[in-house]
């Protein structure tokens, strides 16, 4: 990682950007929600601070979705250059989730957009609309730790059923990204989906 310019381009580590202010504490003192919010502010020694902390596990998160180096390797590039470009977005919402949490939504969905460039082939019609629904307790769940019985009862899940739960629950992706990142019909992707909050909800009750 080169590390990104105030323009939004990738730079040489060695540069320096015009205009951006030096993290008063160690960057290495901070927590994530801090240092993103210093990178909301322009701040580079935030932000190579949040990519060195950050960038070992999402590369291997990632890795476990796709086996394409060059796309890993895109995806990181797009998501570091997003979060530059728009930690704002994170640092002026003072309700809920985490920085790591963000940011590895912003790398799932850039995944799912990289498989869309490499698919070469007509999106299919738009599926039928879904009612919004208040989420079930095992999603809330889910979505706050995998620890406990809530991280029990996610693993005696089928693989199949798992990797639906994940990535609906945990990446926060739709059934259609969901479809587009596990190779899967949408149709299948919501079968699945239902039957993995069915299993959750009788391992937690």
């Amino acid at each position: 990682m080169t590390g990104i310019t105030a323009e939004g381009k990738p730079a040489p580590r060695t540069g320096r950007l015009v205009g951006v202010r030096s993290v008063k504490a160690a960057p290495h003192e901070l927590d994530e929600e801090r240092l993103v919010r210093l990178v909301a502010k322009g701040d580079r020694a935030a932000f190579e601070e949040l990519y060195r902390r950050t960038s070992p596990w999402m590369a291997v998160r990632l890795r476990r979705r796709c086996v394409d180096e060059q796309i890993v390797a895109e995806v990181m590039q797009e998501t570091y250059l997003a979060v530059w470009r728009a930690a704002g977005a994170f640092a002026g919402a003072g309700v809920g989730g985490t920085a790591t949490g963000w940011l590895w939504t912003i790398a799932a969905r850039r995944l799912v957009d990289a498989f869309r460039r490499r698919a070469h082939h007509a999106e299919p019609p738009p599926a039928a609309a879904v009612p919004d629904l208040a989420p079930a307790a095992e999603e809330e769940a889910l979505a706050a730790t995998v620890g406990g019985d809530v991280g029990d009862a996610l693993r005696c899940l089928a693989p199949e059923l798992r990797q639906v739960l994940q990535a609906m629950v945990l990446d926060g992706l739709s059934v259609r990204e969901t479809a587009v990142l596990l190779g899967l019909p949408e149709g299948t992707v919501k079968t699945r989906a239902r039957r993995a909050r069915i299993a959750m909800r009788r391992a937690l009750t």
